[in-house]
């Protein structure tokens, strides 16, 4: 039975647990040794262009956290350097270059993010937090063109995957973006010097910037360096993993609130809950495997993605939060959503469409077929009828059969919102103003 992370697993084989939670994409030669045997020190890179991490960081976050349980040494880069130049791997066009102010106000929320799952303070294998502007931003360009840009050239950089993406697309890459490759490399030289780092992971769009860095360090210290790159993280249905209708899933709770963070997780298809299982809990194989013969049991319960939801959403934002979306998410098709005040409603309605209308309006009290018109739940207010009669129509999640209902103001929940909605998932909020 493999270990749900609760505590430090050194010498058991972190490569072999990586296979087995499908977290190795692609791995040079010697990896799998290298990190099934003695301790070592491995690092991955994070982009600071914006001042959260989202859902799609948490892979490498968690083979870092994994390393760091498994006895290795693991360092989180935080590209406050290379994030004023943009990595053009996996993009058609050129990111926005960002100040060195905006850069050093990003890493600041970044930090705080990684440190619900890196431990700073292990007494054998502490984690680190680099910012590579240590080194990058006062190395002056004769020094860097002379000893690390003659190791490089410029066939072997046109034939990166990155690179030959780009120069398909009408707007090319700038010689910015096409200097990234050499900044990341100069990176794994100076982490090899400084920390003895000899293992590099990322997202599989990065395996050309990974070698590199490998070659760099064979060619000017003699010595061996690996890399270990990560699958990219695709739904089944083709959607990219971490957006939806609403937009990123940030892990910072300003961004994005620990019940919209919870239910994304809880929307997970079924094709998807197992798969993210491995990758984004310290469930063990045994409770994961258990989870999946009761998924195929009955998919029905969704009881594979609440607990993907539960775990990780206690991950991120601890257990106080955790209690709150899980109430939330209760209500959220009970009769007892009445209990929520306005904020909490407008929180976990947060993405369903909604028409503000005056309160005045239902001061003598509006046909609920009227309603369901206005908001377009129904085309007719024939179609309304009909749509209530039939049992389709709920406010407030409590069935309406009476086509003559009204509603006033004081039905609404703290008299400003209403909840309605059209069979099982068609929501509307109606809030009143005024």
């Amino acid at each position: 039975m493999r270990d749900q992370g609760s505590g430090n697993v050194m010498g058991s084989d972190v490569y072999a647990e990586f296979e087995w939670r499908g977290m190795v994409y692609k791995a040079t030669e010697g990896a799998r040794d290298a990190l099934s045997g003695e301790k070592v020190t491995c690092y991955i890179g994070f982009d600071p262009t914006a001042s959260s991490l989202h859902v799609g960081s948490l892979l490498p976050i968690m083979a870092l956290a994994r390393l760091q349980r498994f006895g290795h040494s693991p360092i989180a880069v935080v590209g406050g350097g290379t994030g004023l130049i943009g990595d053009p791997s996996g993009r058609t066009q050129e990111r926005q270059l960002l100040t060195i102010e905006q850069a050093e106000h990003n890493l600041d929320g970044i930090r705080a993010q990684l440190a619900p799952f890196l431990d700073f303070e292990a007494p054998s294998n502490p984690a680190r937090i680099v910012n590579n502007a240590d080194w990058l931003v006062p190395m002056d360009l004769m020094s860097f063109l002379r000893d690390i840009g003659k190791h490089f050239t410029v066939n072997s950089m046109l034939a990166k995957e990155s690179v030959k993406r780009r120069l398909e697309q009408e707007e090319g890459i700038s010689f910015t973006e096409f200097s990234y490759l050499l900044l990341q490399s100069y990176d794994f030289l100076m982490l090899f010097d400084r920390y003895g780092c000899t293992v590099q992971m990322g997202g599989s769009d990065q395996w050309g910037n990974i070698t590199a860095g490998c070659d760099l360090i064979r060619r000017l210290r003699g010595a061996r360096a690996h890399g270990v790159v990560l699958p990219l993280v695709t739904t089944t249905s083709g959607v990219k993993f971490g957006k939806t209708e609403a937009g990123t899933v940030w892990l910072d709770e300003a961004r994005t609130s620990a019940f919209r963070f919870y239910q994304f997780w809880l929307n997970t298809g079924d094709r998807d809950a197992v798969p993210y299982l491995k990758y984004f809990t310290f469930l063990d194989e045994d409770t994961i495997v258990e989870l999946e013969r009761e998924l195929a049991r009955a998919p029905e319960t969704r009881t594979v993605q609440r607990e993907l939801a539960r775990e990780i959403t206690r991950l991120v934002h601890g257990e106080e939060a955790l209690a709150r979306a899980e109430r939330a998410s209760g209500l959220l098709f009970g009769e007892a959503i009445t209990e929520l005040n306005v904020e909490e409603v407008l929180e976990v309605f947060g993405d369903v469409p909604s028409t503000e209308i005056a309160l005045s309006a239902f001061g003598g009290g509006m046909p609920l077929t009227e309603l369901l018109v206005k908001t377009a739940l129904a085309s007719s207010k024939g179609e309304a009828t009909r749509l209530i009669r039939s049992g389709g129509i709920y406010v407030n999640n409590r069935r309406i059969g009476d086509e003559r209902a009204q509603l006033t103001a004081e039905q609404g929940i703290a008299g400003r919102v209403f909840v309605l909605r059209r069979g099982a998932r068609a929501q509307h909020l109606v809030r009143l103003i005024g």
